[in-house]
């Protein structure tokens, strides 16, 4: 999860006019609820909407204590409960970074929740005791609380301050969220002591975007030499670079088919630092590089510095697993599929080994991390050349790439050169096959651990996914036809074949098979092959008996259960790319005779359709010749990312595609 936190401050309509404030911000005083903005019930744009912020406004700004300058982020936010599917506002979670010397502060913390009772306001303050604390990392603790009093119809309000020592942590701000925001606004004042690039990102336009400078002074203990040495007391009066950022009626974001995260795409300005400028000194670039930062994860006991230590206690289980392997990618499939099979994972999500590699080895599970920094540690005591590689999964949204930072990976996994072939492997996951990941590790450039931050693409651009199905019909008996179905579904179906089946059963797994088709219909001599070979797809086999009539005239949709029922995009226009995770290629094959005493009387026409000239086929060929019908249907795209001037054409391509593979074959019986 990456944390971003807002606040709050304004109406529309009837409150007050953001027309009138829209370049000089809203003005809002924590308890100075109104009733009239409890007659805030819905947002135009999204009427859905369980929860409307009705202002939200944030700073950023040094200061200083007389001792010490430091970065102070502030926030106030006020928000309409609409209805209880809006309570999850309710519940607020602040990130704050710590080390070993010195951490952040959450401060002046104010929560109240206003009801209106009979006619009247009455306000309920959150007590201090139900602020929560939970380390998420090493760097990271999360401040958690709930407010009290929360209904539908509620408004609730909260502000806090951040103190923070570190620099290089001037805080992100997002615009857009779960839910609509009528106002939100962010300003960030920045001295000419520090540079920072600044990363913005959204498709919603800024009522207010200003750029001001102004001068501020500051007295704070000047540590020359560092903490040990001499330091004096220092008074400056730099210049000040001051921004401001707000939008105005912002729809809330939310999934769509095909995304990766809408976090890659919500209306946000982010910060790096880049470089100090202090009065009398050079100008100090402080933005690492890739390779600086992976030789500091080598180094680090919690990362692959644990590769260095000494991790004999697994050497004779590493020689007795290769002892018969005759080369090096032999050894580390027999070594990966020890682990996997071994090792039970607690957490997909993980960077840092929480525990020695000696104590998940003797325990038999761990997060994605310790299992897979376990596996390379094996692998490297086997005497093949590995290392822990970075990730950031899907739903953890995209790695800058110019901006070297460990907080954004979530997800490691074992990387191993074997001179001629580079594979990647997970251990994490127990039906995942060697030299598989999951779909979800497909998001772009990932990083090595080692001294040239060696990068790894994966992207869905890379991933090919194939799908044959195959069915044939019979004859008619008692109303009832006889059918035969075979597919070899892609690579992360049979995934999910072999999950269903191993978290049920495979009698559950057929039974859900037979609901996906319209009605009556018996499966007999019903079986999934290779389900035990993890490195292939399943291959399903059935027949069946489907009743379709005695009637004079039969409808009988050739595509059966595999046809496209619904258009998988939906929304009219889309501003975010289309982020399908694979390249697929879907073919579907059709044969039958037609049944004794019937004829054709309709055959659906063949269709061939590119889309975007090479980029999407669809075909659909089907013939008749005789006494036998045959069909060939196939879904091709040779790409798995659109661009969102794609989306409308690509909506079209697959609309077209529904209502073809929904056409019947017509028959009648012969007079």
């Amino acid at each position: 999860m990456r944390y971003s936190f807002v606040i709050l401050t304004c109406l529309v309509g009837s409150l007050f006019s953001l027309c009138a404030v829209a370049q000089e911000g809203v003005k809002m005083k924590f308890g100075k609820v109104t009733k009239e903005e409890f007659t805030v019930k819905k947002f135009e744009q999204d009427t859905g909407a369980h929860a409307i912020v009705l202002a939200e406004i944030g700073s950023s700004a040094f200061e200083s204590d007389g001792s010490d300058l430091r970065l102070v982020y502030k926030v106030h936010r006020r928000i309409k409960i609409v209805d209880a599917n809006g309570y999850d506002a309710a519940t607020v979670e602040v990130p704050l970074y710590k080390s070993d010397t010195k951490e952040e502060k959450l401060q002046n913390l104010k929560a109240t929740a206003y009801n209106l009772e009979n006619g009247e306001i009455v306000e309920t303050k959150m007590d201090s005791k139900n602020v929560f604390s939970d380390k998420l990392d090493k760097a990271i603790m999360v401040k958690k609380f709930t407010l009290p009093a929360v209904k539908a119809g509620t408004i609730i309000e909260y502000a806090y301050t951040i103190t923070s020592p570190y620099y290089s942590h001037l805080r992100a701000w997002d615009f857009q969220g779960d839910y609509p925001r009528l106002w939100s606004e962010y300003s960030v004042a920045i001295p000419e002591y520090f540079d920072y690039m600044l990363i913005p990102q959204g498709f919603e336009q800024f009522v207010v975007k200003t750029k001001d400078f102004t001068r501020s002074t500051f007295t704070f203990r000047n540590e020359e030499h560092g903490a040990s040495g001499p330091s004096q007391m220092v008074t400056v009066t730099p210049s000040i670079t001051v921004y401001k950022w707000a939008l105005k009626d912002v729809p809330a974001i939310h999934d769509e088919s095909f995304i990766t995260t809408t976090d890659n795409y919500i209306s946000r300005v982010e910060f790096q630092l880049s470089a100090y400028n202090w009065p009398g000194e050079p100008r100090k670039p402080v933005q690492s590089t890739w390779e600086e930062l992976m030789k500091d994860m080598m180094k680090d006991p919690e990362m692959a510095g644990a590769l260095d230590k000494y991790n004999n206690f697994f050497a004779n289980t590493v020689e007795d697993l290769v002892k018969d392997a005759k080369t090096d990618k032999e050894k580390a499939q027999k070594i990966f599929t020890w682990v996997r099979d071994n090792f039970t994972c607690t957490s997909h999500r993980g960077l840092w080994l929480k525990r020695s590699l000696k104590t998940v080895f003797n325990a038999k599970n761990g997060d994605v991390a310790e299992i897979n920094i376990l596996l390379v540690a094996m692998l490297k005591k086997a005497g093949l050349f590995a290392a822990p590689v970075l990730l950031s999964t899907r739903n953890n949204g995209y790695v800058y790439q110019f901006y070297p930072l460990y907080t954004r990976f979530n997800y490691v996994i074992a990387g191993v050169n074997l001179g001629e072939e580079y594979i990647t492997l997970d251990a994490s996951e127990p039906l995942l096959g060697f030299c598989k990941l999951p779909p979800s590790c497909y998001n772009g450039a990932a990083r090595t651990v080692d001294d040239l931050a060696t990068p790894v693409f994966l992207g869905a651009d890379s991933l090919k996914e194939q799908k044959f199905t195959s069915v044939m019909l019979g004859k008619i008996e008692n109303g009832m036809i006889n059918g035969s179905f075979m597919q070899r579904p892609t690579y992360f179906e049979s995934y999910a074949v072999r999950t269903a089946i191993k978290e049920k059963s495979e009698a559950e797994y057929f039974k859900q098979i037979a609901k996906g088709y319209t009605g009556d219909l018996e499966l007999e001599n019903k079986v999934v092959e290779d389900l035990k070979d993890l490195e292939s797809p399943v291959m399903v086999k059935y027949e069946f008996k489907m009743q379709v009539g005695n009637e004079d005239v039969l409808y009988i949709n050739p595509m059966l259960g595999e046809a496209f029922k619904h258009n998988p995009f939906k929304s009219m226009d889309r501003k975010f790319p289309v982020e399908m995770n694979s390249v697929s290629d879907e073919v579907y094959s059709f044969n039958m005779d037609v049944p004794e005493g019937y004829v054709v009387d309709e055959l659906p026409k063949p269709t061939i359709a590119n889309f975007n000239e090479r980029e999407g086929l669809f075909q659909y060929l089907i013939q008749q010749q005789e006494n036998h019908i045959q069909l060939r249907c196939r879904i091709k795209l040779s790409k798995a990312n659109f661009e969102p001037e794609d989306y409308a054409v690509l909506r079209e391509f697959y609309d077209m595609i529904v209502k073809k593979e929904a056409e019947q074959i017509v028959l009648k019986k012969k007079k």
